[in-house]
């Protein structure tokens, strides 16, 4: 069993963009610059846009933090990305999910400049991605395949079970992976409705558990040799721990291990590429391109 080190893999990631970002500045250009907005104070939106802010030190770029109260009015947020798309300095941006309920997210996400669009959730992107056009790729599916890139998994031809059907996640990821240009794979969606869960799940070589369940692959649905990528990050109470949590993946990791050919662990695993391939969009963006295909004048 080898184990799959996202951590590892996304730092040699972060130093070669800081290597291209030197470049690019030596030869007069500009660093790249990510915008974030986070709307309210919670905890795991705070956790995960500090972590952003770090990514884009380490990769020599420039980031702005826009804050508000969870009271904002839907249309103050709206004039904000509208702000950020006319902003030439700025060259992608996210909005941190999720959002108040009084706010209507799928209508901010659409408000986005698809060019800056740096998250992959405008319906452009995941239009383009799903016809296999050059696109901004959402951050995790881009994340676990180039995880499986780098760790050589071979994956053309191979049975890919992708466990959850989440726009995030699920249903980019089985894009993808039935794409000649990435996976090349034969994929299964399953979710909480799929009668035949378990069965699918036994004869695939690559499992990709993105169903938000903590434990919820076990060593009974999975074959020998299969590769097991792990999305879930769910956080389960520890009275160990000082946070009173930890995270816990979709997989019972100690009993599925074993069995594997290859495994994320959680934390360490697909959690540090997301980070990662979101500064691999902002650096595309920056240069005017969607993986090498040039967007705007």
């Amino acid at each position: 069993m080898t184990l799959i080190d996202g951590k590892a893999t996304a730092a040699t990631i972060k130093a070669e963009i800081k290597d291209e970002v030197e470049r690019i500045v030596a030869q007069g250009g500009r660093r790249p610059h990510l915008a974030a907005i986070l709307v309210g104070h919670d905890g795991g939106s705070e956790t995960y846009v500090k972590n952003k802010v770090l990514a884009c030190e380490a990769c020599g770029f420039q980031s702005t933090l826009i804050r508000f109260e969870d009271d904002i009015r839907e249309e103050e947020l709206l004039a904000c990305v509208s702000r950020l798309n006319n902003d030439e300095s700025v060259d992608g941006f996210i909005v941190q999910l999720p959002l108040p309920r009084h706010i209507n997210g799928q209508k901010v996400i659409e408000a986005i400049d698809y060019r800056k669009d740096v998250d992959g959730f405008h319906p452009i992107n995941v239009g383009r991605m799903a016809i296999g056009l050059p696109c901004f790729v959402s951050a995790t599916p881009l994340g676990i395949l180039t995880l499986l890139r780098r760790y050589n998994i071979p994956t053309s031809g191979k049975k890919c079970v992708v466990l959850g059907r989440s726009n995030i996640v699920g249903k980019p990821m089985a894009q993808l992976m039935l794409q000649k240009q990435w996976g090349d794979a034969t994929v299964t969606v399953c979710h909480s409705r799929s009668k035949t869960l378990k069965e699918e799940c036994r004869q695939a070589d690559i499992i990709i558990a993105a169903i938000g369940q903590p434990g919820f692959v076990t060593a009974d649905m999975v074959k020998e040799g299969a590769a097991v990528i792990d999305v879930g990050t769910t956080r389960v109470p520890d009275a160990t721990r000082k946070s009173g949590y930890r995270l816990s993946g979709d997989v019972l990791f100690d009993e599925v291990a074993p069995k594997c050919s290859y495994i994320t662990p959680v934390p360490g695993g697909v959690g540090p590429m997301t980070i990662c391939m979101l500064m691999l969009n902002t650096l595309s963006a920056a240069k005017g391109e969607f993986y090498g295909e040039r967007v705007r004048k």
